[in-house]
């Protein structure tokens, strides 16, 4: 298997009584191209999940199962803002991996 090129980082909150639901929903959800993930509490109630992509063309394949997710999910979660929603994703090429540097100085 050769390392993941891409990556997608979602910021969200949870309403506390949803937690476990929530988890149980992310045991569950599989995903072609998706190599690891990550979850992180960033906060009492803030989460940061962190996927790892096979290639950009893996994660805009998925885009349609992880809507259908969000979906599933969205209940669980508190409205950051009336932008964002629920989630604030952003997503990119990897360009370090470990302590190796590979983008520009």
């Amino acid at each position: 298997m050769t390392a993941p090129s891409f990556m997608n980082v979602v910021r969200f909150q949870l309403r506390p009584e949803c937690v476990d639901q929530y988890f149980e929903a992310q045991r569950k959800f599989i995903c072609e191209g998706l190599t690891d993930r990550y979850i992180a509490q960033t906060g009492e109630d803030s989460y940061c999940f962190v996927g790892l992509w096979e290639s950009k063309e893996a994660l805009v394949t998925a885009r349609p199962k992880m809507l259908a997710h969000l979906d599933e999910v969205r209940g669980f979660m508190k409205v950051l803002s009336a932008e964002l929603g629920v989630t604030d994703a952003v997503s990119g090429n990897i360009v370090a991996y470990g302590t190796e540097r590979l983008g520009p100085a």
